[in-house]
């Protein structure tokens, strides 16, 4: 037993979390022919919990009950994990990583997120509101504009051969890649 835990606690390659995330799709399409997406839970929670006139939410939201106890399983999952299965090594950045960071600041990196970005004081301070506030309304916009989150389209979308997501798929990589090497750095040079 011993061995079985000590094999769950340690980071998995990407050979094997990859297919094991690849599979949900077509366990998903067998038991039922869901879809895969973590942003639909939201406005499912919306229907069932502020119901209003807004056509958006005017749907049989009962409909999709599975689609919030999957959530519900993603974020049990990661209490558990973090909770009773923590990985007891030091997490691994590579140098070029680390160097990176520290050109713009980020000095703690004791931890799975840098305490320097991710802390109380940091959520409280004009950086924080625009990396969180902002960047979240951000977010929000864009998987409400492209019909669905990176898991759904990049996941589910492109599994299914369907052009919209490639296209969203491509603009979620370039979105991220001018945010990491362009933007960030300009924002982290004015605080």
């Amino acid at each position: 037993m011993k061995q079985i835990f000590e094999f769950i606690i340690q980071p998995w390659p990407w050979y094997v979390a990859g297919p094991l995330i690849g599979l949900t799709v077509p366990t998903l399409l067998l038991i039922g022919n869901k879809s895969f997406g973590i942003s639909s839970s939201l406005r499912h929670v919306c229907a069932a919990c502020f119901p209003a006139d807004i056509p958006f939410f005017k749907y049989d939201w009962k409909k999709e009950i599975w689609n919030l106890i999957f959530v519900l399983g993603v974020f049990f999952g990661g209490v558990i994990a973090t909770n009773f299965l923590e990985n007891p090594n030091t997490f691994v950045l590579s140098e070029a990583t680390i160097n990176d960071l520290k050109a713009l600041g980020i000095k703690d990196f004791s931890g799975l997120m840098p305490a320097d970005l991710f802390s109380v004081e940091t959520l409280f301070s004009i950086k924080g509101l625009i990396f969180f506030v902002f960047g979240g309304f951000l977010v929000g916009f864009g998987t409400r504009y492209a019909g669905g989150c990176t898991s759904g389209h990049a996941i589910m979308g492109l599994s299914n051969l369907q052009l919209p997501s490639l296209i969203a798929t491509c603009c979620f990589m370039v979105g991220g890649f001018t945010m990491t090497h362009l933007l960030m750095p300009l924002i982290f040079k004015l605080f």
